[in-house]
């Protein structure tokens, strides 16, 4: 009887200790707050048919792949999770129309590094190339995810996913 009420006694004050974490920075679900709304600035947007290279041997060198995908209409949520050896960021996006495929969160910032502690990526997606219906609200939503290390997050306060019409941010 005594070894069942001192397990009991023990179970409960453990538990009753987890109260006293779950709002600090000690628990890792708090490292990032729940993302917000915030307008986006319109970019600079440049041609695609333009060539940036051009010469005699342009042509011999080897290719880079260009994605050709375009922000999406809007973000419509943000989740970070943390995972051993940095965090997974993973954005909704809502699209104008249906059939988008290859979407991705795209780094804005050079090298992919935070610009006075903020880290921003647009999620992208490649247009089909045939006309495309509507479609209902369920039909146009994606799911893009990136992994990043901690060496990426190292002094990043704002994590920025930007669309065509919104971004979402989430701060530690």
């Amino acid at each position: 009887m005594s070894k069942t009420l001192s397990l009991l006694l023990a179970a409960t004050l453990t538990l009753s200790a987890c109260g006293a974490i779950r709002d600090s920075r000690v628990n890792p679900f708090n490292w990032f707050g729940q993302s917000r709304a915030v307008a986006v600035e319109p970019r600079e947007q440049t041609n695609p048919l333009i060539p940036t290279r051009s010469g005699l041997f342009a042509s011999s060198r080897a290719e880079e792949e260009v994605y050709a995908g375009r922000p999406f209409d809007q973000v419509t949520d943000l989740t970070i999770e943390r995972i051993p050896g940095g965090a997974i960021i993973r954005a909704t996006g809502l699209a104008a129309r249906q059939g988008i495929y290859e979407v991705q969160l795209t780094p804005a910032n050079e090298d992919e590094e935070a610009v006075e502690g903020v880290l921003i990526y647009r999620l992208e997606g490649v247009l089909p190339d045939r006309r495309t219906n509507v479609g209902t609200t369920p039909t146009r939503e994606v799911i893009a995810a990136r992994r990043v290390t901690d060496q990426t997050l190292r002094g990043v306060r704002v994590i920025r996913v930007e669309g065509r019409r919104n971004a979402r941010e989430s701060r530690r």
